[in-house]
């Protein structure tokens, strides 16, 4: 076992300086492709009922990219939720694109970037270690609806409910932020059941 961590929670890259054909990589992440778009309406449409869905499963897994050598989150890569036999993938990039995946990342694969080292873990963020082994209440999209002009406003987060704790995935310019308490009042809350 190395000084790292746990050889089943993460794999570690190699400082790769070149990358064959890294244009079909993101942030070195083998099959994964974004998948952007803006507004809750056209967001809802698309990943509403999956995130539904996630009510009643445990969260096995919450994974977030690791640069070794600043030993610090790479937020601009995605969030992972495994949940087993589903995974939700959160992403944001600019003001307020968003993208959700399914199933598409293997957390267990390396991960290839040039001039870094890059794993991923699931037992850095004590915020989201917590919630492992937990079930689900619900999944959320929350709009952001601050005091104009704001340049956020329309920006789409992702939560999940769980028994004991809570996350919302949301942009904090150009990357992903995590927060673990109730939403602000900023929060327009979307739900499959209220549409």
């Amino acid at each position: 076992m190395d000084d790292i961590g746990r050889a089943d929670e993460q794999r570690i890259v190699g400082d790769t300086e070149t990358l064959d054909a890294w244009a079909d990589w993101y942030f070195g992440i083998e099959h994964y492709k974004t998948n952007y778009q803006r507004g809750l309406d056209a967001i809802a449409t698309t990943h509403g009922d999956r995130l539904d869905a996630l009510a009643g499963r445990v969260l096995r897994h919450a994974w977030v990219l690791w640069d070794v050598e600043d030993d610090s989150w790479f937020a601009d890569a995605p969030v992972l939720f495994d949940f087993g036999d589903e995974q939700l993938e959160v992403q944001h990039e600019k003001f307020d694109e968003l993208s959700i995946t399914w199933n598409t990342i293997d957390a267990r694969s390396a991960v290839r970037w040039p001039g870094s080292k890059l794993v991923w873990r699931d037992d850095t963020l004590a915020g989201l270690s917590r919630l492992h082994g937990q079930r689900a209440l619900a999944g959320q999209l929350l709009e952001w609806r601050g005091p104009e002009p704001d340049l956020a406003n329309g920006m789409v987060a992702v939560g999940v409910v769980f028994e004991n704790g809570r996350v919302l995935v949301h942009n904090a310019l150009d990357e992903n932020g995590l927060d673990f308490g109730q939403p602000g009042p900023e929060y327009r809350s979307w739900s499959p059941r209220t549409r």
